[in-house]
């Protein structure tokens, strides 16, 4: 397969229920679902909320119950997370969890999983009950359990063995491995799992993250590799607007890099204290990677990026204020996309 020529991805959609300056939090839960509305009228093929904790700038801190709103909201998108972080939760409660989700909304439900906090040091430690530090075997065996309470197959010896997870015994839930490294990527390889690379959060790895999940790929739940990477995309009706509003999520970015999280500025305020040379550096591990400008430029640049990685599937995400702007920039990466063959 040549550069010129591979398979269109589908399209999907990240969010993280961005909380603006001045708005509430009911303001950036709402704003998510209407995106949500928006990206299934365009066609997408799933919705994903992320999981994080103690940032002012993100509302999306229980993707279970945000799920629920959303798939309450639309009909036919697929709706899920990315992720549930499994080291902050016991895995009967996940599998309880999204087995109400699947029973309410059957055959639309994903379970994205991580192993990441999703936060800082000290708020995992709150989170997990002041249980902080992890063994490497602790994420395959939390993940093992998860699985087994989905699909009673816990051995007869097993302790376990005696639970039923209700709702979630049989729940028809897609299990996802997501990951910004090649810990993951090698794990939903053995297990036959769809895996979800972070590219907003580390570029440089995507390539050999998506190397190590084929080489190890063993046929499970999937017969097949399939891999999804996430991107930030930004698009706007000329490269120059796309920029403007590309501004508070760099801004943002460079607060939470600087441990000084805080709410989404507006884009007056993004505009009116652009970052220093010094303050771009910072930030551009990450920014160097993101894709933003008008539907061509955005064309272009992922046509570059999906022949040197093929996945079957594409996700965006994009820290932008504006209802307006993020709707309109969900339209234009679909026309880009379209354009792609």
């Amino acid at each position: 397969m040549t550069e010129a020529s591979f398979p269109r991805p589908s399209l999907s959609l990240l969010e993280l229920a961005p909380v603006v300056d001045g708005a509430s939090f009911g303001d950036a839960l709402r704003g998510t679902i209407a995106t949500a509305q928006e990206a299934e009228r365009l066609g997408y093929e799933r919705v994903w909320v992320a999981e994080h904790h103690s940032m002012p700038g993100i509302a999306s801190s229980a993707p279970a119950v945000l799920i629920g709103q959303i798939a309450a909201a639309t009909e036919t998108i697929h709706v899920g997370s990315g992720g549930v972080m499994l080291p902050n939760h016991q895995p009967l409660v996940v599998a309880e969890q999204f087995g109400t989700l699947d029973a309410l909304y059957p055959g639309r439900i994903d379970l994205g999983i991580g192993r990441a906090p999703g936060t800082d040091q000290l708020t995992a430690h709150a989170l997990r009950g002041g249980r902080v530090s992890e063994s490497v075997d602790d994420f395959p065996q939390a993940l093992a359990h998860l699985r087994a309470f989905l699909n009673d197959d816990f051995p007869a010896d097993h302790p376990y063995a005696a639970i039923t997870a209700v709702p979630g015994l049989g729940a028809q839930v897609g299990i996802w491995l997501l990951g910004s490294s090649t810990f993951s990527a090698k794990l939903a390889g053995l297990l036959g799992v769809p895996f979800a690379f972070a590219r907003h959060f580390a570029p440089q790895a995507t390539l050999p993250a998506l190397a190590e999940y084929r080489e190890n790929f063993r046929p499970g739940d999937i017969a097949d590799p399939y891999a999804m990477l996430t991107v930030t995309v930004i698009a706007a009706d000329t490269d120059e607007e796309a920029q403007r509003i590309a501004g508070p999520g760099k801004v943002g970015m460079l607060a939470a890099r600087t441990g000084n999280p805080r709410r989404l500025p507006t884009f007056d305020e993004a505009a009116a204290n652009p970052l220093t040379a010094e303050q771009e550096h910072l930030i551009a591990p990450s920014t160097s990677a993101w894709i933003v400008g008008s539907q061509d430029t955005v064309r272009d640049e992922l046509r570059e990026l999906l022949a040197r990685t093929q996945p079957q599937e594409l996700m965006i995400s994009g820290m932008i204020p504006g209802i307006e702007e993020r709707k309109r920039s969900l339209e234009l990466i679909k026309g880009a996309v379209d354009q792609l063959g």
